[in-house]
């Protein structure tokens, strides 16, 4: 837990974001603690952490001093004589006048979301529609009243949670200003969820992903390629296209497995019960995975963890993070994954 105490300038952060939110430079509000779940063995976040519910008073208190540090930037900006305006100058007298300001993480990232022109918020941690309804849009209110300038409010949710909200409370939180949801798919294979202890079914991803679909969400879904290693590689591959081809997100943006050191499946790996693939194997898996889709979302590989190469060395995919168009770009984008192959294999014949 990270929270940033400066006199009145007090409120907590989190660790964790999509790096879509780190792109924009979205403000950081920490609504829960750590993960109610937390029990997915591929996971190395939030370990050893408690999960806990802040309160809607404590969030919205937040919010007001966030709101303060805007405020007084823009009072200060109005003394020097620069209209409001934010520039090195402002934030230099604000430091003089808080000194403990200067060791601020929070302040900084504060500053950041202004100087970006404060569009977008991201709500933390891991599963903020766990709240309950009436207190989350609370909250929506309150953070969309004080910053008039936002045009996207973000969160993580899983797949059971929204399955478990009814309509008319999804649609109260999305009309109280939460715009799109990222959801941890994973993987549409049944025994490959089980095994990795996600705590949620196919049917329950479809059921969820529908209903935030139907209620206006734009919603990104996130697979693993390679979770299944070498063992379930093609029931992951169609499993997977199955189910997104079910909820037809907004976004399908690929997190690549890797075995991080201090999670269960990294025990697995290290006592070779997890046969990984290879990346020409990934590559074989994926191809599978998007040749079977069918569906108008965009397909992004928005992570540093998408490094397979082309033939010339660089990077095979685009890391933009809007992605691919579907179905407009999926020839295309096949042919790219055919390119990686062939570069794949290349490599191994010719070794350096």
């Amino acid at each position: 837990m990270d929270t940033e105490t400066t006199g009145k300038y007090t409120f907590e952060t989190g660790i964790y974001r999509p790096p879509s939110e780190g792109g924009s430079c979205s403000l950081l509000l920490r609504l829960t603690r750590n993960c109610p779940w937390n029990k997915c063995t591929f996971c190395g976040m939030y370990k050893d952490e408690k999960f806990m519910l802040r309160s809607s008073e404590e969030i919205k208190k937040d919010i007001d001093s966030i709101s303060g540090i805007r405020n007084d930037l823009k009072t200060i900006s109005r003394e020097l004589g620069f209209g409001g305006e934010l520039n090195r100058d402002v934030v230099i007298e604000m430091i003089r006048k808080n000194p403990s300001l200067n060791t601020n993480h929070g302040f900084s990232m504060v500053l950041e979301w202004l100087f970006s022109g404060g569009k977008t918020a991201f709500l933390q941690d891991a599963n903020s529609l766990i709240m309950k309804s009436d207190k989350l849009i609370d909250v929506l209110r309150h953070l969309r009243k004080s910053f008039a300038s936002l045009n996207r409010v973000t969160s993580y949710a899983r797949s059971k949670t929204l399955a478990r909200k009814n309509q008319e409370e999804l649609q109260g939180i999305r009309e109280a200003g939460l715009d799109r949801l990222h959801v941890g798919l994973e993987t549409g294979d049944d025994k490959l969820l089980k095994k990795v202890k996600k705590g949620v079914s196919s049917e329950e991803h479809i059921a969820g992903g529908r209903q935030a679909v139907k209620a206006g969400f734009q919603l990104s879904e996130y697979w693993m390629p390679g979770l299944g290693g070498k063992e379930r590689w093609k029931p992951h591959a169609l499993g997977t296209a199955r189910v997104l081809n079910e909820i037809n997100p907004h976004y399908i943006r690929s997190r690549p497995f890797f075995p991080f050191p201090g999670t269960p499946i990294y025990e697995e790996h290290t006592r070779g019960e997890l046969g990984m693939l290879s990346p020409r194997e990934q590559l074989t898996e994926l191809k599978l995975m998007i040749d079977e889709l069918d569906v108008t979302s965009r397909v992004c590989f928005d992570h540093m963890g998408n490094c397979w190469r082309n033939g010339n060395g660089g990077l095979l995919f685009s890391q933009d993070y809007e992605g691919y168009k579907f179905p407009e770009e999926k020839s295309f984008l096949l042919k790219l994954i055919e390119e990686g192959m062939e570069a794949q294999a290349s490599l191994w014949q010719n070794p350096l």
